[in-house]
């Protein structure tokens, strides 16, 4: 459909650049260690289930798919890398689409790649790692279906929306942005074709386990977004939309910005209008919603073909002075979106060149680093401690003892790098932990991770403080005190709902 083989023909750039993009994500894959959510989708993974509270069932089946054969943090990485790199060739054909040039497709295709906000989301296995490409392919397959009456493309858009929601459910955003962008313009007239409404079948098809488990849990994303909308800083309407042209990069603003004007004032793009009402949709919603500043970033690459296919028609001066800026704040970016320095390097870097990225949540406020990389440190320190705890227990408590956790980065740790120290499974009010409920134990001995001294301490015959946690590049919400409770009093089974954490 996208006839790839021959855009690679006519254009070898696409392999450079497509080259160059995987190249760079892949030499840096394995640098730092897990990320909290990767460590997170890994011991989800190895629960098949149809949903988890906070995400659909596909990344996490992935990612443990990837460590079935033992632990690769290069290997986890690969389909997040190999997500960037297809963006290149979607956005180039999607451009041509569009009736560009082989310029054309060179910058929108360009553009994906080095734009800094979609580097950072390929840099772990991470839920939105694939926003960018479902969204783009999903946009190409609608507009091509107007621009080429091509039925079979509205199949295929059915086929994306449904891979993309069982991925993230933030595309609803998208697929919410594409119904109203349509409806408002004279394309509506797509809504009369049969093979739309097959396509939103198959979509619905593919989304249905993941809706049956929603519902039969009683929803609860819905109360996981509650929370997060209420820690998130997305700001007034006025500094998300600066915030947006600072983490796509300044240099490319005028591209994508161009995105949503020329459709209005270039004849050829007046079909595809329904897509920056989409994008203003999306962005609509993800303001109104207290969204993170990345939800959005799966649309940009629309934007930059719709951009580019009028930007040909720019000054060639201009074209020129543009992309060698926005190469050069990537190039200087790069070390904050990718693990490239070491992390005693991080730091100062980020404090020369003024580029912090601001904390897009509450809980992310005094990370060492950034919270993408602070999340990578301080895991195996902490599952050493806790093993060295738990080994070192009197051997008529070690077979009753369990481990139970503030949140479910330090429980899939210690589930993760734990098994081969023979650790028990690890507890947590957490997301998905909590509905795996508590484990048997009858209080002989209770090691607490992130949990305070004072609220334990009354609940039992002893209370030991037997390590700390200390690193100085984790979150600093991870570093603390590791307990052991001596005789729990108390019954963990029916105090479980009074530890439940959805956020």
């Amino acid at each position: 459909m996208l006839a790839l083989p021959q855009a690679f023909h006519r254009a070898p750039w696409l392999w450079a650049v497509t080259a160059a993009t995987l190249a760079v994500h892949l030499a840096v894959a394995g640098r730092y260690d897990f990320f909290r959510d990767e460590l997170y989708f890994i011991i989800c993974g190895r629960h098949p289930a149809f949903g988890y509270v906070d995400q659909p069932p596909l990344v996490p089946l992935l990612a443990a798919a990837t460590q079935a054969l033992g632990q690769s943090l290069w290997l986890l990485r690969l389909p997040a890398a190999l997500a960037a790199a297809a963006l290149v060739p979607v956005t180039a054909a999607f451009a041509r689409l569009l009736g560009g040039n082989e310029g054309a497709a060179l910058i929108a295709g360009g553009a994906s790649a080095i734009s800094p906000v979609l580097i950072g989301l390929s840099a772990t296995l991470f839920t939105s790692s694939f926003d960018a490409l479902g969204w783009t392919a999903l946009a190409y397959f609608v507009a091509r279906a107007l621009l080429r009456g091509d039925d079979r493309a509205l199949l295929w858009a059915g086929l994306i929306a449904g891979i993309a929601f069982e991925v993230k459910y933030g595309v609803v955003l998208w697929l919410v942005g594409i119904a109203l962008g349509l409806a408002l313009t004279p394309q509506r007239r797509l809504f009369a074709r049969r093979s739309l409404w097959l396509g939103a079948l198959l979509a619905l098809l593919i989304a249905a386990p993941n809706l049956w488990w929603q519902t039969q849990a009683g929803w609860p994303f819905l109360e996981v977004t509650r929370s997060h909308a209420r820690d998130n800083l997305t700001g007034s309407p006025l500094f998300f939309l600066l915030h947006q042209i600072f983490v796509v990069n300044p240099f490319l603003g005028p591209l994508w910005v161009a995105g949503l004007i020329v459709p209005f004032t270039f004849p050829p793009l007046t079909p595809v209008r329904f897509l920056p009402i989409a994008w203003l949709s999306a962005a609509i919603l993800t303001w109104g919603s207290h969204g993170k500043d990345y939800y959005l970033a799966g649309a940009y690459p629309t934007l930059f073909a719709l951009g580019a296919a009028a930007a040909v028609r720019a000054w060639l001066w201009l074209r020129v002075m543009l992309i060698a800026g926005a190469v050069a704040l990537t190039l200087v970016a790069l070390p904050i979106t990718l693990p490239i320095l070491s992390p005693d390097r991080l730091g100062p870097y980020m404090a020369r060149t003024h580029l912090r990225p601001r904390p897009n949540q509450g809980s992310a406020v005094g990370a060492p680093l950034t919270q993408l990389f602070s999340d990578q440190f301080g895991w195996r320190a902490l599952e050493q401690t806790v093993a060295g705890a738990y080994h070192a227990l009197p051997q008529a408590e070690l077979a009753r003892a369990a481990i139970l956790t503030r949140n479910y980065g330090q429980a899939a740790a210690l589930d993760f790098y734990g098994s081969a120290d023979r650790l028990p499974p690890a507890m947590s009010g957490h997301n998905q932990y909590y509905l795996w409920g508590p484990r048997p134990s009858d209080g002989a001995a209770l090691i607490l991770v992130g949990q305070a001294a004072a609220r334990w301490r009354a609940r039992c015959a002893r209370l030991d403080v037997i390590g700390r946690v200390e690193n100085p590049y984790s979150m600093p919400y991870e570093k603390g005190p590791i307990l052991v409770c001596h005789g729990f009093r108390g019954d963990l089974a029916k105090g479980w709902p009074r530890i439940k954490l959805y956020y």
